[in-house]
C-alpha cells in the first residue's frame, strides 16, 4: 500500500478528509478544525476504540513492508463521541460517524443485519437521519462462508435485511464501498449528517447494484453510486463517489485486461459524475476526475500496481490524497476498484 498528497490543499468543508501518513503531521494539516473520525489502513487490524475523542478504526489493509495510512475526517464544529455497545461514534451536532468490527464467523448475514440495525437505530436516534457513506471491509471476500457462499454475498443478504427493515425511515441507499481485507471478519463505519439532504445518484452506464440479477448472490448490494449531499447552514455541495470497478450494466468487462478494466472503471467515474448525470438527477454543475481527492485505488495482483498508479497519475490531479492497496475486490474476475470525494 502506498500514497501521495503532494501539495494537497488546505481543508475548508464543513466535513472533510485527508490521508495521513507516519512522517506527517497530522496537528498541522488539521490545525484549526476538529477531527471526527480515524480510520487506519495498516498491517493489523482490531476492534474500534475512542481515541483522543474521536473514533479510531483499525483496519487490516497493508503488507508487512508497507506503509500504513490514516484516514482523518476533520469538520469545522465541536465533536461529542461516545459508545454504545460495540459501536464507537462521534458527533458535531451536524455529522455523525460510527464504527463497528464483526469478528470471524461462519455464516455473516445475521449478524450483520443486527449491527446495521444497532448503527442505524444510534444514528436515528441521536437525530442523524441522512445516511451519506458506508465502507465495509470484508476478510476472504470472495470465498466461501460454512456453507459455501460467498463471503460478499452472505454478508449483502444480512445488509439487504436490514434495509428493507428501515425504508421507511431511510428510503435511500447511500454510496459505499465493499472490499476486500487483509484480515478475517468485517469492519464497518459509516458516514450521516442532520440537515443536509443526501441525493443518492445512479450511473448510465452501469444496472443499479440493488437490481442486478439473481445470479450476483440471492440479495442484490444495497448502496448507489455515488451520494450528492447537499449541506445545511451555506456549506458547499460534496459527492461521494462509491466503489467503482470495470462493470458495464451488471457484467464485468475486459477480463484480466489491467490496462482496460483501468481505463473502464476511471470512464465509470467520469460519466456518473458528470454534468449531464447530474443534471438528469435534477442537480447543478458537474465534476471531473481532477476535481476526485480522498482517493483509494484498490488493485487485486501486486504486479498491476505499476500500472494502475501510472494510468491514475495521469487523471487525477498531483495534489490530490491517493492511496493504493492490495487487496481483492468483490467478484474475482475484477481486478481494480477506485472511490473518491469531489468537493
Amino acid at each position: 500500500m502506498t500514497v501521495s498528497h503532494p501539495g494537497a490543499p488546505p481543508l475548508t468543508a464543513a466535513l472533510d478528509c485527508l490521508f495521513v501518513t507516519p512522517g506527517d503531521d497530522e496537528r498541522e494539516r488539521v490545525a484549526g478544525r476538529q477531527v471526527l473520525g480515524r480510520v487506519t489502513y495498516g498491517q493489523s487490524g482490531r476492534p474500534p476504540l475512542l481515541h483522543h475523542g474521536a473514533p479510531l478504526v483499525r483496519i487490516s489493509m497493508a503488507e508487512p513492508a508497507a506503509e500504513r495510512i490514516t484516514e482523518v475526517w476533520t469538520t469545522d464544529r465541536p465533536v461529542r463521541s461516545g459508545r454504545a455497545g460495540d459501536l464507537v461514534y462521534a458527533e458535531d451536532g451536524e455529522h455523525f460517524f460510527c464504527a463497528v468490527r464483526i469478528d470471524e464467523q461462519g455464516v455473516y448475514r445475521d449478524t450483520v443485519r443486527a449491527v446495521y440495525e444497532a448503527a442505524f437505530s444510534l444514528m436515528w436516534r441521536l437525530g442523524y437521519t441522512e445516511l451519506l457513506r458506508m465502507w465495509n471491509l470484508v476478510g476472504a471476500i470472495t470465498g466461501p462462508n460454512a456453507e459455501g457462499m460467498e463471503n460478499y454475498r452472505d454478508f449483502c443478504v444480512g445488509r439487504a435485511e436490514v434495509f428493507e427493515a428501515w425504508a421507511d425511515r431511510i428510503p435511500g441507499m447511500p454510496a459505499a464501498t465493499g472490499i476486500g481485507a487483509l484480515r478475517p471478519g468485517i469492519d464497518l463505519y459509516f458516514l450521516a449528517c442532520r440537515t443536509g439532504r443526501a441525493r443518492h445518484l445512479e450511473n448510465p452506464r452501469q444496472t443499479p447494484a440493488h437490481r442486478y440479477p439473481t445470479q450476483y448472490g440471492p440479495k442484490s448490494p444495497s448502496f448507489a453510486r455515488a451520494t450528492y449531499l447537499e449541506p445545511g447552514a451555506g456549506a458547499r455541495p460534496v459527492l461521494y463517489v462509491s466503489g467503482t470497478a470495470s462493470i458495464i450494466g451488471d457484467d464485468t468487462v475486459h477480463l484480466d485486461d489491467i490496462e482496460r478494466q483501468c481505463a473502464t472503471t476511471l470512464a465509470n467515474i467520469e460519466a456518473l459524475i458528470g454534468a449531464e448525470n447530474l443534471g438528469g438527477h435534477g442537480l447543478p454543475g458537474g465534476f471531473r476526475l481532477t476535481d476526485l481527492d480522498c482517493v483509494k485505488v484498490y488493485v487485486r495482483d501486486a504486479e498491476h500496481l505499476p500500472a494502475v498508479r501510472a494510468r491514475c497519475a495521469e487523471a487525477f490531479r498531483p495534489g490530490a490524497d491517493i492511496a493504493y492497496f492490495n487487496v481483492d475486490v468483490c467478484r474475482p474476475d475484477l481486478l481494480v476498484e477506485i472511490e473518491g470525494v469531489c468537493r
